[in-house]
């Protein structure tokens, strides 16, 4: 197909300015494309040409468009604009949309971006240069809105980037990978291509990134479900492309039970939200919760110092040298703490130390060296050009690993200048606070002294989150700029599980604060000590309380601290982060090691829960829009039933026979549960087995608990998973942080649901447990158990202290909380009832 040039006309009126004039390196570099700027001096942009809207940025101040013969153009009103989250912006088309050259795309309030944004100036960008060139543009001058502004060429050769022209080898393939292609996939492509000569890149739409780049391909910001190509070029290209598609498609054991943990979801990053710059009148800031728990100590500000560097250099030999000095120190220094943590750790030093061997880092760092900079000013430029790039994404996932490249910015720079960081002297009690807090900043902090931690910005999937939770650090991020206004030394209490910080608290708070922290400890001791002694409430009623496992230790740990069972085994840890699927035997082995450790107690175990933000790399599943709403749990063990019936064989060979019972998640219908159960009678004849298996269901979605009456008539206990069950009553991703305040599963709608889902039990007398983030909740003990839920399985370490809860209260008095409970109108005013029954003479 012969496709002929473009001419492109103004989008807006403005004068025009050659594209290096741009005050920003993304676009003044063209890592982004080459174009052209205008200076507005209307308030509307329009189509340049005929084509359809490709994207709309989240905050609504640029524009791509896709022109018909493919070219596509970038229009990015005004510069750091993005920080204006859509204030002062009004978007008049939609993605998907065609349009005709001139219609409007965008209106803007023009004296508010004069007042707020650092500058007006509009970069217009063609983002796709490896299939087009700009043959003619205007000059600098004045220019109306239709009138002429640059003309594109197509390139030949662009058109058979993924058809393997000349020597190029290619092959498209759909990224699995539930997070798309992040540091850690961006760092592992890079790694594997290491072991070829030949060069190879990535393609997404006309964008291209080196792969052995880890840094431009995240700037690609590919997702989920995204197709892309893999090119090569040289003698080995062939086996390269090969290697990299088995890779990718593999899935890099992308939602590992490490990385679940760690991430908690496939939560997108947060975003600072708009915060008074005065405190509170209340002394009281609201964040986004990193890492649980309850601290009090003193404000310790830390601040990161510029680092100053000169920009001319000494010689190129020189400066050469001395870069790669420092990059061979950071790079030891990594590697030497590598050494110890744990899995999470370790994998952060991995991105960062493949950050580090980015070559388009160092090339860009290369070419500024030999214009005579210095080898600081040329790191930090280099580096500081991929940190704008990836901001200006507006993949606010992507965005967060910013902090990992500011940090290897200031290391190498630190190494260059032979200066150490200086590291502040922490007393115990100190709680960190920091505009953005810096990995190497929280690994290098004495452990011993840390109490918590709170940022103005950053997000609670961010690397330094993802450290907090694992040294159990207290943390909160997204505070706000009003933190910016404490003092060191002021007292602070951080609770990060109900998201607030407490800004110099009266003598009230504070004691209340204090007696919380030491109750809590006297609590957790006096519960201990009576782990293992059963859970029955004041009036003589018996309640079971089991764990939550997914490995031999968990079952250990739960035994430990007292629980009677295993409420549910999550099995997931078998099928993850693996090439292929474990066997029948594997299977029957690591199950028969669980119900060994547990003592012949009873064991729950549910059959694979993959899907969603859970991926096995040998089940690809296809591309989604909506991964929550799609393949997941017991549609997936349909989809793929020859793994349900090993799965099913193998719980079935566990001795001794009655110790395990199976359970299906994600299950929306009676159909469902009786297609599973098809399959287990099948598998049971195969087996010999003529006795009873008992087969419940989790409760998870509101269908489930809205039919819970049919599902019991079939299924021999119920189970409810309020994770899931919350954020699909809610209409509330769990993973979105700017969410995270209102996702409770106390709400009244899901304890309406849960009450829906005892009752329809209770017509056919079948037991009904909870498994889910909520039996772990003290506060919802009393009214789960007024509810009708006859067992609770909760994390192996809270065990103890549920089951002293349960013997400071009374069914009935239960009942009654739970009846006024789902009155309520919050979830906030569900706790407030609890404290104050809690609170009251002789408790619930």
């Amino acid at each position: 197909m012969i496709v002929s040039n473009l001419v492109l006309t103004a989008p807006l009126k403005g004068w025009i300015a050659p594209l290096e004039e741009t005050p920003d390196a993304v676009f003044a570099e063209r890592m982004l494309g080459d174009g052209l700027a205008i200076d507005p001096l209307d308030s509307t942009l329009h189509a340049p040409c005929d084509g359809a809207v490709v994207s709309v940025h989240r905050a609504r101040h640029a524009v791509t468009l896709r022109a018909t013969n493919g070219a596509e153009i970038l229009m990015h009103v005004g510069l750091e604009t993005v920080a204006l989250n859509g204030e002062g912006f009004e978007v008049l088309v939609e993605e998907g949309q065609t349009v005709k050259a001139g219609d409007r795309l965008i209106r803007f309030d023009l004296d508010l971006l004069a007042q707020r944004a650092r500058s007006l100036i509009t970069p217009v960008v063609i983002t796709n240069l490896e299939a087009f060139r700009i043959v003619r543009r205007d000059q600098d001058r004045e220019i109306g809105v239709g009138e002429f502004l640059m003309e594109l060429a197509p390139i030949a050769r662009a058109t058979a980037v993924l058809a393997g022209a000349g020597d190029e080898v290619a092959r498209e393939i759909v990224v699995p990978l539930i997070h798309g292609i992040h540091a850690r996939p961006a760092a592992r492509i890079a790694d594997a291509v290491k072991a070829f000569s030949a060069e190879a890149a990535l393609v997404i739409g006309a964008r291209r990134a080196n792969a052995r780049s880890p840094v431009g391909l995240m700037s690609l910001a590919i997702r989920h479900g995204d197709t892309i190509g893999i090119v090569a070029s040289g003698s080995d290209a062939q086996a390269a492309v090969a290697a990299l598609a088995a890779l990718i498609e593999g899935g890099m054991g992308e939602g590992a039970p490490v990385i679940a943990k760690a991430l908690a979801s496939s939560a997108p990053t947060a975003v600072a939200p708009a915060a008074p710059a005065q405190l509170p009148r209340d002394g009281v800031l609201k964040g986004v919760l990193a890492a649980p728990g309850l601290a009090i100590g003193k404000a310790v500000r830390l601040s990161t110092a510029e680092i100053a560097v000169r920009e001319a250099g000494e010689g190129v030999a020189h400066e050469e040298a001395a870069l790669a000095r420092a990059l061979e120190m950071v790079r030891a220094r990594i590697g030497k703490a590598a050494e110890t943590g744990d899995k999470a750790r370790k994998a952060i030093l991995a991105a960062h130390q493949a950050f580090l061997d980015d070559p388009e880092l160092y090339a860009g760092a290369h070419r500024l060296i030999a214009e005579g900079k210095s080898a600081g000013y040329a790191w930090r430029q280099s580096v500081g050009g991929y940190v704008e790039a990836l901001r200006a994404l507006g993949d606010r996932r992507m965005a967060e690993r910013v902090d990992d490249l500011i940090d290897l910015e200031r290391q190498v720079l630190r190494a260059l200048s032979g200066e150490e960081e200086a590291e502040a002297v922490l007393a115990p009690g100190s709680i960190l606070l920091a505009d953005e807090l810096l990995p190497s900043q929280l690994m290098s902090a004495d452990p011993a002294a840390v109490a918590g931690f709170a940022t103005v910005r950053g997000g609670p999937t961010s690397h330094v989150a993802i450290l907090a939770a694992a040294m159990g650090v207290p943390a909160l991020v997204a505070v706000g700029d009003a933190l910016s206004r404490l003092k060191d030394g002021t007292t602070l209490i951080l609770d990060a599980d109900s998201g607030t910080l407490r800004v110099a608290p009266d003598a009230k708070a504070l004691e209340a604060a204090q007696t919380a922290l030491a109750q809590r400890q006297q609590r957790k001791a006096a519960a201990k000590a009576a782990a293992h002694e059963p859970a029955v409430t004041r009036d003589g009623v018996r309640i079971e309380v089991f764990a939550n496992t997914g490995s031999v230790a968990d079952a250990q740990a739960a035994v430990a601290n007292g629980a009677e069972g295993s409420g549910l085994l999550r099995t997931e840890f078998l099928f993850l982060d693996r090439e292929t699927p474990p066997d029948e035997d594997e299977q029957a082995r690591q199950y028969q090691a669980i119900a060994e450790a547990l003592d012949g107690r009873p064991l729950i175990i549910r059959t694979l829960d993959v899907g969603g933000d859970k991926a096995a790399p040998y089940l690809p599943i296809p591309a989604e829009e909506n991964p929550a709403l799609g393949l997941r749990g017991v549609r997936v063990s349909l989809w793929r039933p020859h793994l349900l019936k090993a799965q099913l064989r193998a719980i079935l060979r566990v001795e001794p026979r009655g110790q395990c019972k199976i359970m299906v998640p994600m299950v929306a219908s009676l159909d469902e549960l009786r297609a599973v159960r098809a399959v287990l009678e099948e598998a049971k004849r195969e087996l010999g087995i003529t006795e009873p298996v008992e087969l419940g269901v989790m409760i998870e979605t509101p269908a489930a608990a809205v039919t819970a009456d049919l599902l019991a008539a079939e299924a021999d206990f119920l189970s409810i998973g309020t994770n899931d069950l919350t954020q699909y009553v809610l209409a509330m991703d769990r993973g979105n942080p700017e969410l995270a305040a209102g996702i409770d599963a106390l709400h009244p709608a899901v304890l309406r649901m849960i009450d829906q889902t005892c009752r329809g039990a209770a017509r056919h007398h079948r037991w009904v447990g909870v498994c889910g983030g909520l039996a772990s909740d003290l506060d919802a003990t009393p009214i789960l158990l007024g509810l009708g839920v006859t067992e609770l399985s909760t994390t192996a370490s809270i065990a103890p202290e549920v089951k002293a809860r349960v013997r400071t209260i009374s069914l009935e008095a239960c009942r009654a909380l739970a009846a006024r409970a789902l009155d309520q109108t919050s979830p906030d005013a569900v706790r407030a009832l609890v404290q104050t029954h809690m609170n009251a003479p002789h408790g619930a």
